[in-house]
């Protein structure tokens, strides 16, 4: 055989060792007990890693184009729905057999563009999936901007789903969370609380529109939808705390803090944590300590809530825009921007490692950890 022969027969071989390989590799179902890690990144990847050997456990291919790869996990931890194809369309994966059992497309109506802006998320007892829909209306010489809609689709809705009710929606909504008792939570101009059955919003906590003394408003900027141990729903603000009634700017205090909802009791915060020192993208509380907050982007910072003071810092080597936190609270995992999760010790902001992803960028893609 020739050399050139040789290669070539090598090469397949290679190659259908690698499908085999693949498909073994998507068949592998997670164990009771475990705790897991799920993210996503480019082309098309659901990542789950095991968090106990902090490695790869398998990998998932998604239908559609990447992004923003919002993931939100059913109740029993078995689907993980993901909002992807450019904001468009909700793929739900089976994560033991990485199966797709589920596919929504947020455009309803034809000649209608229409996109879910960080929006969607999964019923508390995981019949129902929710999504807010800011639909555009493409017509032969302009675009007309419509309303946006809560739609809300049946999980068992399939590989076709259709909303089952649809409902007007505020402007600028983006992520969101089902409490205990079926309340949905919207993350908007100000916190909503909405029934799924009647479609009616209230405010939960006022954001823009809050009223306190002496307080500048607002500024948020979080599309990091995380489901938590802790059942906390948290959103980070930035603010300036004025000394007196004229509001001088040259000697206010600037400030991080959060917005809170207890999802198992809906119960409501608005917590001021500390000084404005660098620019966070996400924040997570400790699930075993609540007076602890972790932020990231440039720096993994760790805060005490009370206090309104910085315990500790660690230097990262690039931005990384997702935080998460094992059941424990003593390991923290960064994610986000490029293919690889960082692992730090959650006291001391020690780096415990990495674990690098196939494929691409994560992105602005969110992570979820779990025990199944």
């Amino acid at each position: 055989m020739s050399r050139k022969a040789f290669t070539a027969v090598l090469g397949g071989i290679m190659a259908a060792g690698a499908l085999q390989a693949y498909a073994a590799d998507e068949g592998k179902a997670l164990e009771a007990g475990h705790e897991y890690m799920v993210t996503a990144n480019y082309p098309d990847n659901l990542h789950v890693v095991d968090l106990q050997s902090d490695k790869l456990f398998k990998t998932c291919k998604v239908p559609g184009a990447f992004g923003p790869g919002v993931i939100q996990l059913s109740p029993d931890k078995k689907i993980a729905y993901i909002l992807n194809n450019h904001y468009a369309d909700i793929y739900g994966v089976q994560l033991d057999d990485c199966k797709a059992v589920f596919h929504a497309t947020i455009a309803q109506q034809p000649g209608e563009n229409a996109k879910a802006m960080f929006a969607m998320t999964v019923s508390h007892d995981g019949k129902e999936v929710y999504a807010i829909a800011n639909p555009t209306k493409i017509l032969s010489d302009h675009y007309e901007v419509q309303q946006p809609r809560l739609q809300v689709y049946a999980a068992d809705g399939g590989m076709d789903a259709k909303p089952i009710r649809t409902f007007p929606a505020p402007r600028q909504l983006t992520i969101m969370q089902t409490g205990d008792d079926g309340t949905l939570y919207v993350a908007g101009p100000d916190i909503y609380k909405v029934d799924v059955k009647t479609g009616k919003f209230d405010v939960a906590i006022p954001s823009r529109n809050w009223k306190r003394p002496n307080y500048a408003p607002p500024d948020v900027l979080y599309v990091w939808d995380q489901q938590t141990y802790s059942r906390d729903f948290t959103l980070l603000y930035t603010t300036a705390r004025f000394k007196d009634a004229k509001q001088d700017p040259a000697t206010a205090d600037f400030l991080y803090g959060y917005f809170n909802v207890n999802l198992a009791t809906g119960k409501t915060e608005t917590t001021d944590f500390g000084p404005v020192t660098e620019v966070y993208f996400s924040a997570m509380r400790s699930p075993t300590d609540s007076n602890l907050i972790y932020g990231v982007l440039n720096r993994l910072t760790k805060y005490d809530i009370k206090e309104q003071k910085l315990l500790a810092a660690a230097n990262l080597d690039h931005s990384y825009y997702c935080i998460n936190l094992n059941k424990t609270g003593k390991k923290i995992y960064l994610s986000g921007t490029l293919h690889d999760i960082a692992i730090f010790d959650a006291d001391s902001l020690k780096p415990m490692g990495k674990i690098e992803l196939p494929g691409g960028d994560m992105a602005i893609t969110n992570s979820q950890v779990f025990i199944r």
